[in-house]
This record gives C-alpha cells, structure tokens and sequence, in this order.
C-alpha cells in the first residue's frame, strides 16, 4: 500500500483493503455509499419503529467491479481534493479506468465513469468486464418496478415501517442507467467513454428532475467539473494542513474530508431541495448495523463533529441547528413521557425527535444531551451574532425548553442546599444510574446561564428559577485532592471509558485553576480505557496544551493513529478496528485537538482568543478559512509568530454583514485587520475583537 509522496490530499494503493469496513465512504450530505457496496443510504430514509429503526438500505446499482482479462497493474486512489475514488488497470495493451463519486452540487445523484484507453497500436477490440452485486431490492424497503425513464431503469418503493406508530413511511424512488456486463473499445477508436448515473428521490417527479439534471450535465460536459467546483470551494474555504509531519497533514486533511462529505452544498438552491437529517457516528455510509448506532444521531454530532464545521462554514453548521429544531416536537414528547417539563431532546434520534434508543436506560438517564445541544446554538451565535436564528428560526425555543427541562428535572437537597441531578449515565457510560454527574450538572448550568443571555437579547423574560437553578446547581468537587469527581461516590482510581470531567476545561471553559486543571487531566488520564472511544485522546491532548504543555499532548495525539486504517484513512471507533467506522466522532475530537489546541482557539462571548502553541515536530499551522463575524480569516502559526489576513469580501447571496476586527494581544498591543492586508505579530495570546460594522458582505 502506497500513498501520493507529493500530494497530501491523495491516497494511493494497489490493493483493497482486505476488511471491507475500511473501504472508502463517498458521501454528500444526502447519499452515503462504501464504494463497491451493495448497499446505500439516505439522508432522512429509516426503518423500523422504536428501538429497531435504523438507516434504510437502499441497493446501489454501481455495485460493480472492473474486471480485465489480461494482468495489469491495479492503482486504487482516493483524491480528497476532489471528493473522487478511482481505480486504474494499465496493462501492454491498454488503460481502464473507474471514476466514482457522490456529486457534491447535485445530491441526488451517484456516478460513475469508465474510460478505455488503447496504448498500441493494434487493430483488436479491447474489451473489459463490470460484475456486479447490485440486486434491486432491499430487507427495508418493499421495491416494485416502473417504466424506465430516457433509457433509465426506475424501481420505487416505500419502507417496511414507520419510526413511531402510524408516523411517515418515506418512499425512495431510483432511475438509473443500466450497466451491461462488457463494455468493449472497437478496433476503430483510440479511446471510449462511459457516463453512468444513479438518482435518488423521494418523488417520481423530484427523481425524474434529478435524473434529467444529470443527463443534462453530462450533454454539456459539466457532469464531473460541477462536482469538482464545488469541492474546490469548500477546501478554499475551509483548510487545515501542518508543516514538520507528514502523518498528522493527511490525518487531518481525512478528517475534514469525510466531515465535509457529512453536509450539503453550500449553495442554498441546493440546500432547499432536501431537509438535512444531521450527522451519525458512521456517517450516511453506514447505519444499517447495530455496530454503526443503526445510523441514530447523538451527541456527537453536536459536541464532536459541530465545532470544527461550524468555524469555517455557519451556513453549514445552520443545518445541525435546524436539524434540532425540527424535532422540537419529539423533544417535547420524550421529556413529557418521563414526567417533566420543556424539551428532552433524545439521546438517539432518526427523523421525528422521539428516543430510537434500544435501551431504555440510555434514552432515560443520558441527560447530557440537553445541554450539548444548547452549547452547540450558543457556539453559532457567538460566532455570527445571527439572532436571526433564534427568533425566526425558532432556535430560542430550543434553548429556552431545555432550560425549562433542567428546572423540573433538578431536586432541591436541604443539606448542602444545592440542586441535584439525581439517576443519570455521565458520558463516561460505564457507570449508571449516578447522582450528580459533573459534567451533566456543568453543561446544564452553561446552558441555563445562555438561556438568560438569550433571554436579555429577545426581550423575553425569563423564569427566575432558570437563574437560581444555575446559582445553585452542584457541581462536584473534592477540595482536598482538588480535582474534580466525576459523580457523587466516584473512587478515584476507578476505570473510566472516555473523555468525561476533561470537557469541563474544553469545550465548557468551566472556570478553574491550573492546578485543578492539571489534576483532572492527570486522573483521568491514567485510568482511561486504552480502548475506549476515539475522540478522548484528543481532549486530553487539548487540555495539555491548555497548559503549556505541547510535547505531552502529542503523545496523547499519537495515539489516535491507531484508529486510522490504511490506506484510505478511515477511522474506527476502537483502537483495535472494532466498533463504528467511518468514525466521525473520533475524527472530530482529533481536529478539534488541532483546530482548537494547537491554536487555543475558543469561541466566547465577545472574543475569540487565540492562544498558539506547537509541539516541536510541527513547524507550522495553516489554518485557512476560519469564520468569525462575518469574515473570513487564514491563519499561519510558527514557532516564533502568528499572520492573521482577513480575506477581502466577495459578493454573494445569503451573506452577513462582516464586523471590521482588531486584534488584541495579552501584552496590550491591538492591531488593526484589514481585509486584504496580512500582519504578522509575536507569538503569545490574544483575542480577535470587533471594532464597529462596515458597509461590506460577506457569504457565510
């Protein structure tokens, strides 16, 4: 197995891998496939109600391997630049070549392109084979045929059954062009061309559309260079690569690539063409399996994959938010079916907001989600001030019905006169049934606390018991070893499965001294399961750095290579490969370390401070793209000194007004950004600020 020496965003091999977990996701927001599968999925499509509902799987008629009669040698690439996979056969006679992608503007639609290539000069045919593993039908949805349309098959069908009784069973509607079992190259011609599509739709009439979308591209020639435009803009507006390792540049430039393939389009014509059905652990690639969370949405979209989308692109991480808001229904329903107020979003939840849990248990004592929704609404806002969001876009409803859940679910103890959460599952799930989980109790002050904001923005105002809940909530603490229990009776010692009391520090920026700091870090981190979950070692890595300790976060940081399997960087859950793949929650921990340590980035109120630091085999950080206020910013970060350039407005639809910033460093030194012009300064903290607003737009 070989990788591009030249090109970082370019992964090579001769071989496939021999598990077929690790075959390359191709994903668009709307579709998700493993090249060569079976099987595809959709974005919104489940079966099953209750506890068995998971993603819905589709059969994918580009299930097709190209075969060669005579021996060649075989290049299997994934370009991340480009969103493409490839596989190559160049034997004495000729050159065979299959292009596969999940077309980034057009997401209704998979393609695949074959292209033969003679390299002698002999007048004999060249023919190559396409087997296939495409079958049209499907345990989860009860297929029937329709008349083919412009030469393409169509099959529609509608799922077995709906998530809650007498719910939605959506219909899912294919046309695709049929692949023959040869293609052949005639004695006459150089070279050939094939174009093959797939469209997904839930409509006959939005599947034809799509299907006459394609058609039409492909008599222009924009089939392909469509899809790689919109790729093209993503990376350019969002990039994060290192200098000094070779191994963490790719490992990063994975993970946004397959965290970017989770979203839509950028273009809003696009984005209105389907609802977003937010970001599982596996991604739209897998979910059909117990293993893949059956596809579920969790928390993990929220605290894991959000933050580092959300800083390059609010118009994406708008999808996330819009996503909660549309199951405010079933939020509300779940917290009523448990006796309580306001909204209890679910800890596993598909398309209505109603808990698709299969353990009770989880659904009712894994509370936490909650206040990991608030957190990722008060992240947005404070990076884009949208008020637009909360007030038309019902986001306030969110957060002020979580905040009415966190009053009725809370128990006043006379004792120590604090409030208590008593029954709950803390992130680290190999404990149940605890009171007083310090980061539940934490996330639930944080997001009471931004209730109130929000309140005072709104011109709502709020119940005072909001106020006096986050006044005298108990968040555990032992003064004498000074650090922080992870619940009320935790032993120190105890094993732990993954980053729990280390999230208080980041992303909750509970106030806290070094020293406390330091030994949460430090307690923890001993007793951490060594397989545990992905994203931890990155917390851990990030909370080193917090402390001026890069060299020690590294280490920790190495350890998530162990979770990256060659050659097409995809992530499993367990050190071991076992659990989820695509692992998009480890891969969001992992660029968080980065995006959020290596630069000390962290979104506040007023500010985004900035406190960069580098371990010593990264000689430089580019950061390019980061979204704040309006701007658009690249960022270079040395050993010795930082560049911030806000990039010069460009025209665009549905853009905010940008906020004219300044940067201010610890030593008291401001500096005025200038959109267009680069400036260099020490390296030290500091906070990027607002000035005053300007005339100027720009595209979110």
């Amino acid at each position: 197995m070989t990788s591009d020496p030249v090109d970082p965003y370019i992964f090579t091999s001769d071989t496939l891998p021999s598990d077929p977990r690790f075959m390359p996701p191709l994903a668009n927001g709307l579709l998700g496939w493993r090249v060569f599968d079976p099987v595809m999925h959709m974005g919104g499509v489940y079966n099953g109600e209750g506890g068995t509902c998971h993603r819905g799987n589709i059969p994918c008629p580009l299930a097709v391997q190209m075969k060669t009669a005579e021996v060649g040698q075989h290049t299997y690439k994934l370009d991340m630049q480009s969103g493409v996979f490839s596989h190559t056969v160049v034997t004495p006679r000729f050159e065979a070549a299959q292009v596969l992608y999940a077309h980034r503007q057009q997401s209704n639609l998979l393609v695949m392109e074959v292209l033969l290539k003679r390299s002698d000069t002999s007048a004999e045919p060249i023919t190559i084979q396409l087997e296939s593993s495409f079958k049209p039908q499907s345990d989860d949805i009860v297929f029937q045929n329709a008349p083919d349309y412009k030469g393409g098959r169509h099959i529609f069908g509608q799922t077995v059954s709906s998530e809650v009784p007498g719910g939605i069973r959506p219909f899912v509607h294919l046309i695709w062009t049929p692949i023959a079992s040869t293609l052949t190259l005639p004695p006459d011609q150089s070279q050939s061309s094939w174009v093959f599509l797939v469209a997904v739709a839930g409509s006959d009439e939005s599947v034809r559309s799509c299907y006459d979308t394609g058609l039409g591209l492909i008599d222009t020639g924009d089939l392909r260079p469509s899809h790689l435009k919109n790729w093209a803009e993503l990376w350019k507006g969002s990039s994060i690569e290192v200098q000094g390792s070779e191994s963490l540049n790719r490992a990063l430039i994975g993970c946004m690539f397959y965290l970017l393939s989770s979203f839509s389009s950028l273009s809003e014509e696009a984005n209105a063409a389907f609802e977003f059905g937010g970001v599982s652990p596996g991604g739209l690639s897998n979910g059909s399996k117990e293993e893949d969370y059956h596809g579920h949405v969790f928390w993990d979209q929220d605290t894991w994959m959000y933050p580092g989308v959300a800083l390059f692109y609010p118009r994406l991480a708008r999808a996330v938010l819009k996503y909660r808001v549309a199951t405010i229904e079933g939020a509300r329903a779940n917290a009523q079916q448990m006796g309580y107020k306001g909204l209890k979003f679910a800890w596993e939840s598909a398309v209505t907001g109603r808990d698709v849990c299969p353990e009770d248990i989880y659904a009712e004592q894994e509370l936490h989600i909650n206040g990991d929704v608030v957190l990722a609404f008060q992240q947005y806002f404070y990076l884009t001030q949208d008020l637009g969001m909360f007030k038309e876009g019902r986001g306030s409803e969110v957060v002020w019905g979580i905040a009415d859940y966190w009053v009725s679910r809370v128990t006043w103890d006379p004792t120590d006169q604090k409030y208590h959460i008593k029954g709950v599952i803390p992130p680290d799930e190999y404990y149940f049934t605890v009171d007083n989980s310090v980061f539940t109790n934490a996330v639930a002050q944080r997001s009471l606390q931004f209730a109130i904001e929000l309140s005072g923005l709104l011109a709502h105002t709020p119940p005072p018991a909001w106020q006096d809940v986050a006044d005298k909530i108990k968040i555990p603490f032992d003064p004498e070893l000074k650090y922080h229990p992870e619940f009320d009776g935790y032993k120190q010692g105890n094993k732990v499965k993954q980053a729990d009391v280390v999230l208080l520090g980041y992303p909750l920026a509970m106030s806290m001294t070094p020293e406390v700091r330091h030994n949460d870090l430090e307690t923890y981190e001993a007793v951490t399961d060594p397989l545990g979950p992905a994203m931890t070692w990155g917390m851990f890595a990030l909370g080193w750095l917090e402390l001026g300790e890069p060299e020690k976060a590294q280490k920790l940081l190495q350890k998530c290579f162990k979770n990256i399997q060659k050659p097409f960087q995809v992530w499993s859950e367990a050190a071991d490969g076992s659990g989820c793949v695509n692992f998009l929650t480890g891969m969001g921990g992992f660029l968080q370390a980065v995006m959020f340590g290596y630069t000390g980035f962290r979104v506040q109120k007023e500010h985004l401070a900035f406190a960069p630091l580098l371990p010593q085999e990264v000689e430089a950080l580019s950061v390019k793209g980061v979204s704040y206020l309006g701007n658009k910013m690249d960022w270079s970060i040395k050993s010795a000194e930082v560049s911030v350039l806000v990039r010069k407005p460009t025209e665009g639809s549905g853009s905010q007004e940008p906020s004219t910033l300044k940067v201010v460093l610890n030593s008291g030194t401001t500096i005025p950004l200038i959109p267009g012009q680069s400036v260099t300064f020490p390296r030290e903290p500091g906070q990027i600020r607002k000035v005053n607003s300007s005339s100027y737009c720009w595209p979110l």
